[in-house]
């Protein structure tokens, strides 16, 4: 693999890893406090898993395709599961595992791949605002750990900050915007930390009881020493409650520009006990 090919490869598992961590949906309409899960978008949600539950919010499949200077690289993700543990009414610790990730570029006919375990995110979520306000507002502090060989990952401990800040317009309205700022190594010299942006802006409407669906554009702003990267997308995604504590959900993402990713498209389930 080219270290072309492999920085591209390491940018999208990477956004794939964050993407499995993150969603922010128009809230159900339901009592009782349904279910409430950072997927399936880019954007967080700024509720958290209730104090003593434990919920599992899984990617089945999540699949996303690059074609920039003459080659294509594709990334697939397999059964990556988010297990929460709710620590207090308003915080809850987050594990994210990729069991099972492959990338395959190609190149002047020429086609290569690599199999193998993804990064691990630990995640602490802090909900500021109190629960149910029209007003929401999260701290979701992250750290990366390098267990993706490289090809896959890039070997080297990340960490940042999300901040998930949510309003309800109406009853079945809702704006998110979610700034995130990381710490990264370098693409050339990964000894030359630098920061990269990403922001999500976030608009959800909930269909019915038990169906929401949501429309963004993201970026990323990477500022990495070796050159700025920068990334954008538009993405769609829609969620449904099978029961109180049972979500199924799915998107797809497109990007705008040449950096980002073609398409991506993912589906997932979640559950709360």
């Amino acid at each position: 693999m080219t270290g072309l090919a492999a920085t591209r490869a390491g940018l999208m598992a990477l956004l794939m890893g964050m993407a499995c961590t993150s969603g922010a949906m128009a809230q159900s309409v339901i009592g009782d406090d349904p279910i409430c899960t950072d997927r399936p978008t880019k954007a967080n949600n700024a509720c958290s898993v209730p104090k003593g539950m434990v919920q599992i919010e899984a990617e089945a499949i999540n699949w996303s395709r690059l074609n920039a200077g003459g080659a294509r690289s594709d990334v697939f993700a397999y059964a990556s599961p988010t297990i929460k543990l709710g620590l207090s009414d308003s915080s809850d610790v987050q594990l994210t595992l990729t069991p099972l990730v492959e990338v395959r570029n190609r190149l002047a006919g020429r086609t290569t791949s690599q199999t193998g375990f993804g990064d691990i995110f630990l995640r602490y979520k802090q909900r500021i605002t109190s629960k149910d306000a029209r007003f929401e507002l999260a701290l979701i502090p992250y750290i990366k750990a390098p267990t993706a060989k490289t090809g896959i990952g890039n070997g080297e401990w990340e960490a940042g900050v999300s901040v998930p800040i949510q309003y309800a317009l109406t009853d079945r309205w809702s704006l998110t915007v979610n700034p995130q700022l990381s710490l990264l190594a370098g693409a050339a010299d990964p000894d030359e930390r630098h920061l990269e942006l990403q922001t999500v802006l976030n608009l959800g409407y909930q269909l019915s009881e038990r169906t929401s669906v949501a429309g963004e554009v993201w970026t990323s702003q990477n500022w990495d020493p070796s050159g700025t990267v920068r990334q954008y997308s538009a993405d769609l995604a829609i969620a449904h409650l099978l029961s109180d504590d049972l979500q199924v959900d799915g998107g797809v993402n497109f990007g705008l520009n040449q950096a980002t990713p073609d398409v991506q498209v993912y589906a997932g389930v979640s559950a709360r006990f």
